[in-house]
């Protein structure tokens, strides 16, 4: 919580309540700090009310033995030093400015919400300014009135000065420990997709950081940028929040990938993920669990790339690893796919370009129709004996029988690992 009081900027070397410039002649100038000195005897216990006041008032939350006996420490030293500075008491190098820009630091640093802080230096200053009326209004202690507009003056012009300080170095330590605090969710995440989550120590780290609970089902979602300007996936951690779902996104290298916690979306059960990322990515996305959690989140990455790797480039899409299965296996052994391209489709391809499609097309409708050459026909819109025709010419070329469930097994993952120019 702040609790800079409302006091004053000084002179140029703030050894004295009085903006330099004044024009104030010494006896009104005497007086004026006069009736500051005269609370200093009071200073620890208008502190103390003040602090009363503070812990008093809606901190969402117990500030703890540790915290309230830092703020009842700050604010006598706050009440004190600002005394001394308008009754031209400080001593050389007793710096407010110092107090305010370090009460800012250390309360960001604590997590206290800057309107606290604020709320806080306009308290003291109305508490402090009410202790001087206070003491001056009793009979026999009264001071001239334009003695109290010049304290007024000071306290609360002092106000603006104070709160801007304080502002300018919360945020500047605000931003600072946002920075540093994104520098640790990235080393977690890089170590989480190195194979770290294995470690035990590492995992619970990750997990506070993260903001994960112990067992919490996990996921990866990988998007390659693709040369997209502003990105493959945009506003998906605001969107998933709203969703009541966990998320965490980082880039790595030309990959943009994320953590996401599953248990809100169904587990282990991708298809809510997948469709509640569908409206903001713009690319090709690909999806795994980690039925293992943090442990398992490397390989759950491998497989998300490689799902997001068997999208077409130039379209979009988000898909379940689990949908792509014989994409992803093709791609896991470049060297075997290579060998099953060459003992399958690669007659095919090898054929005259408008020929090749058209056995292509052909093999496409007879896999999807069990090798039926009657209902591949009507797929195809030709007639029957057609499609006969084209399935000789298809066997004749491969070697392989359409008839054969190892063959057409063979066939269709041949035709699936075709380059994308004979698709």
């Amino acid at each position: 919580m702040g609790d800079g009081m409302g006091l004053t900027t000084g002179r140029s070397t703030e050894t004295s309540g009085f903006p330099e410039g004044e024009g104030l002649d010494e006896d009104l100038r005497h007086a004026v700090e006069s009736a500051w000195a005269s609370l200093l005897p009071s200073a620890d216990a208008i502190a103390d009310d003040i602090t009363l006041t503070l812990l008093a008032k809606d901190w969402h939350g117990d500030p703890g033995a540790e915290l309230r006996a830092d703020i009842r420490s700050s604010v006598r030293a706050h009440i004190h030093r600002g005394i001394r500075t308008m009754a031209g008491l400080a001593r050389t190098g007793e710096s407010t400015v110092y107090l305010w820009r370090e009460t800012g630091r250390r309360r960001a640093r604590q997590g206290v919400r800057m309107e606290h802080v604020l709320n806080a230096y306009s308290l003291g200053s109305r508490v402090l300014w009410e202790a001087l009326l206070e003491r001056h209004g009793r009979p026999g202690e009264q001071v001239d009135d334009r003695v109290l507009v010049l304290a007024g003056r000071q306290i609360w012009a002092a106000l603006d000065v104070q709160n801007a300080t304080l502002v300018e170095s919360y945020r500047r330590e605000e931003a600072r420990l946002h920075n540093r605090d994104l520098q640790r969710r990235q080393r977690l995440l890089d170590g989480l997709v190195e194979g770290r989550g294995a470690d035990p120590v590492f995992a619970t780290e990750a997990r506070e950081v993260l903001g994960l609970g112990t067992g919490e089902p996990v996921a990866c979602v990988v998007a390659p940028f693709d040369g997209l300007p502003d990105g493959p996936v945009r506003g998906a951690e605001d969107r998933l929040e709203r969703l009541g779902v966990t998320s965490c996104w980082h880039v790595r290298g030309d990959i943009c990938f994320a953590l996401v916690a599953t248990g809100g979306t169904g587990g282990t059960d991708l298809a809510p993920l997948v469709r509640a990322l569908e409206p903001v990515v713009v690319g090709r996305a690909g999806v795994a669990a980690s039925p293992d959690g943090l442990a398992g989140f490397a390989t759950a990455y491998r497989l998300a790339a490689q799902a997001a790797d068997s999208v077409p480039r130039g379209t979009t899409g988000v898909v379940p690893v689990t949908d792509r299965l014989p994409e992803v296996l093709l791609r896991a052994c470049p060297e075997a796919t290579a060998v099953l391209v060459e003992q399958t489709v690669s007659p095919l391809l090898a054929q005259p370009p408008h020929q090749a499609a058209v056995l292509l097309d052909t093999l496409r409708a007879l896999l999807a129709h069990d090798g039926s050459p009657t209902h591949a026909a009507k797929q195809l819109f030709c007639h029957r004996n057609t499609v006969i025709y084209r399935m000789r010419q298809i066997e004749q070329l491969t070697g392989r029988s359409l008839r054969d469930p190892r063959d057409r097994l063979l066939l269709a993952l041949g035709e699936m690992a075709a380059p994308p120019s004979a698709a």
